[in-house]
């Protein structure tokens, strides 16, 4: 098959057209945020979170779920707002740590995409979602720039395996402390 030149730059140039013309389906982030528990499941807005966390105001959808968590809505807005900082360097280092992937590993079973058929979807998935969301963040991250930083328009939250792990851990901070403290500070003296 012997192209020529002026055929070679027509086909570069029509490439090139097409990508600038047509439209993209591109997710910049969750949207919804569904949440599991045994055979239940509610859904709610990534955007709705937001709201609460930066006006303490929430729609009838999350008024109804927080009420269900038996919370009050300050502590709720507490772990939303709640800061890690943290050099997004660093964050790369530990997502590709052998403790990094512990971890992931771990969290893949209770945040994944909806149709995620093996762990590692999930655990590429929170990689994109904690480096995007650092970058959201400019350095921070939180809760709601972590969801925004997802790659899928849909999160799954599976409480049942959030419960197998707050069994074992007594606090909220605690927890945090667990995925976060603990694997960045044995990162930052190597």
């Amino acid at each position: 098959m012997n192209i020529n030149k002026s055929s070679f730059k027509k086909i570069i140039i029509l490439i090139f057209f097409g990508l600038i013309i047509l439209p993209t389906n591109k997710i910049k982030s969750a949207e919804e945020i569904k949440i599991v528990y045994s055979i239940f499941s509610r859904t709610i807005k990534v955007k709705e979170l937001k709201e609460f966390a930066l006006y303490g105001e929430a729609d009838k959808n999350l008024q109804r779920l927080l009420k269900l968590t038996n919370s009050q809505n300050d502590d709720i807005k507490e772990i939303l707002e709640k800061d890690f900082q943290i050099p997004l360097s660093i964050a790369s280092k530990l997502m590709y740590s052998e403790i990094g992937n512990v971890i992931l590993t771990r969290l893949s079973k209770i945040i994944h995409p909806p149709n995620a058929r093996d762990e590692k979807t999930a655990v590429l998935a929170l990689r994109s979602s904690v480096i995007k969301g650092i970058d959201i963040g400019e350095g921070k991250i939180n809760t709601i720039t972590f969801f925004e930083g997802y790659p899928t328009k849909k999160v799954i939250l599976n409480v049942n395996a959030l419960s197998k792990i707050m069994n074992k851990v007594e606090s909220i901070a605690e927890l945090l402390e667990f995925f976060t403290n603990s694997p960045i500070n044995k990162i930052k003296k190597t």
